[in-house]
């Protein structure tokens, strides 16, 4: 018998101490001009001493990137996922549709919207089974934060 495995039960655990700094939670959405609103759900998170990551990547116009960031959040030790977006609003499912972690959709208003932002607090909440989306209120990333934070905790 050789000691291998006891050589990687060791190199395990010395590994497990080790202090990541890979992000916990990541907050996505579809635009810049949603970046105002989506920092709050960041500050809620820094104030906790929740690391986290901010990125913009549009569902429709950049598919590919979205898939290939939530489907490898996990590897890179994120807990939760966050997405906010206005008009369709398909982000968040799209995440939820590529991920197995929790995804906590953010409606957001917009000019450009001729419902005032129904139409994303719609999409949202109205996500086909197997592919759950938590949903907050209408630019209310604040309590997006929040219910992250308790996600972590639970």
């Amino acid at each position: 018998m050789t000691d291998q495995p006891q050589g990687i039960a060791e190199a395990e655990a010395a590994f497990a101490d080790l202090e990541v700094d890979s992000p916990t939670v990541g907050i996505i959405m579809g635009s810049k001009s949603d970046m105002e609103v989506m920092e709050q759900a960041g500050t809620v998170l820094a104030e906790a001493g929740v690391s986290f990551e901010i990125r913009v990547m549009s569902a429709h116009r950049d598919p590919e990137t979205v898939s290939e960031y939530c489907a490898n959040a996990r590897t890179r030790g994120m807990k939760v996922i966050i997405a906010g977006a206005g008009l369709s609003a398909a982000l968040p499912g799209v995440a939820a549709a590529h991920t197995d972690l929790p995804v906590i959709g953010v409606p957001l208003s917009s000019s450009l919207s001729a419902a005032g932002g129904l139409d994303a607090l719609l999409s949202v909440v109205q996500m086909p089974p197997g592919v759950p989306v938590a949903a907050v209120g209408l630019d209310n990333a604040k309590n997006a934060g929040h219910l992250a934070l308790r996600i972590l905790r639970a």
